[in-house]
Parts: structure tokens; sequence; C-alpha cells
């Protein structure tokens, strides 16, 4: 039987959500809890990875047992899991679903502090030590919807860069600063180089035309700045 879960966690806690050796990750502690808990070899299969220090909301993954899992199976995951994740929802899926290649779309959120630095905020909010001019973020944002290829705005190699942006949009709570995203797929480091290159274009570190151009030309090369993943937050993942 095939079962998806949906489920927050606070990266701070991990190396990112990939199974990695001889470190902690998302993937590897629910494994290793549902495997105890089941009493049989449990593999999970997220939606997408995420890196060192990125939070989520609404993580997706699926995992398969020959067990029927009770109604009270979600406390237990969840008390053992000791809120470092917490499963929201546990449902029984057909057995063709995936977590990752059934998804229809991301939703992405990035938040900067805009304020004075503040403790709390070191390891949740990005707070850069430049002020920011969030008119000149608003003015740009738009330039990066639709389908694009992001091969300079994406880390590491693969076969096709290509994907659609839905909707950016800019929303200031107080002193925090978030950019939203929606697209179809978001690739290695897209979301926090997006932000960056905004960030980069209010500090007049790069113009809108050569913005057009490394999404134009894979061959144009610029080095823009990549935000640190402690202030991305993996939001929904859409079906």
């Amino acid at each position: 039987m095939r079962y998806k879960i949906v489920f927050s966690y606070d990266g701070t806690y991990f190396h990112g959500f990939q199974r990695q050796k001889d470190l902690k990750s998302v993937q590897k502690t629910l494994e290793d809890v549902l495997s105890n808990l089941l009493g049989e070899k449990i593999v999970i299969k997220g939606a997408g990875r995420t890196d060192a220090k990125v939070h989520a909301f609404g993580q997706v993954a699926h995992f398969d047992t020959t067990q029927k899992l009770a109604k009270s199976f979600k406390s237990k995951l969840n008390q053992e899991l000791k809120k470092e994740i917490v499963i929201k929802k546990i449902t029984k899926v057909n057995n063709d679903f995936h977590a990752r290649h059934s998804a229809l779309g991301k939703y992405y959120i990035y938040k900067i502090n805009l304020g004075k630095y503040k403790e709390k905020y070191a390891g949740y909010i990005y707070q850069p030590k430049r002020k920011i001019n969030v008119p000149k973020i608003k003015q740009i944002k738009n330039i990066f919807k639709g389908t694009h290829s992001f091969h300079n705005f994406v880390a590491g190699s693969r076969e096709d860069y290509t994907t659609t942006i839905y909707q950016i949009k800019v929303k200031r709570k107080g002193s925090i600063l978030e950019l939203h995203f929606k697209g179809k797929a978001f690739y290695r480091y897209m979301v926090r180089n997006l932000v960056g290159a905004m960030l980069d274009y209010s500090w007049g570190n790069v113009d809108k035309i050569t913005l057009q151009k490394m999404l134009d030309d894979e061959n144009f090369q610029k080095q823009l700045k990549t935000v640190p993943g402690d202030g991305l937050y993996l939001k929904r993942v859409y079906y």
C-alpha cells in the first residue's frame, strides 16, 4: 500500500532533505522512524530536495508499506519525530502516485529582514547588511515570469533548464519582506539565485538588460548573488 504524507520541518536541524552518509537529513530521519514503527524497511520518495538550512511548511513524500495504517499512526509518528518534523496529513493513495513525478507545481517563500538585525531571526530570515530598495524589486520581479531557460540561475548541471514561473509576489509584513514564487518546477539554488539577482538589481549591481541576457542566452555568464538557504521555505506542492 502507498501512503502520501504532507509535513513541515525546521531546516536548522538537518543537512538538507536528501539522505546523506553520516549527516542528519529529513529523508533518513523519516525512514528510520517509519522503519522502526512498522517493523520493515521504509524508503521515502520526496517531492523535491531542499538544501541545508531550508525549511518547509508543506513538503510531500510517499512510501510503500505492507500494512494498513491506523488513524492513530500519525500521532505515534509525530511523537517519535520530536517536533523536528511534523506530519500534517497521511493519506492512502493509488500505487501510481509519485510525490515528485505527479507534482504539478511548487510554491516557495523567501523571507528578508528589512530592519535591524535580530538574534531571533537568525537561521530563519535573511538579514542583509545593506538597505534594500523594495520598489526596484517590484519593478524587476516580472522579468522572471513565464517560461525560460534558467541555466544562469541554477547550480549544477542538468539536461534541461527550462521551466515556468507562474507568479512572483512581493509582500511586506512589518519589517519582513516576503518574496513568493509559484511555478511548475524549481531547480537547485534557483529561488535563492533569483532572489539574489533581485537584490543585486535593487543595489545597482546589475541592470535589466543584463538580466534579460541571462534569461535569453545560456552562454552569457554573469555571477550574481546567491542568498542563504535559511530564509527559504517550501510552502506547498500542487497536485
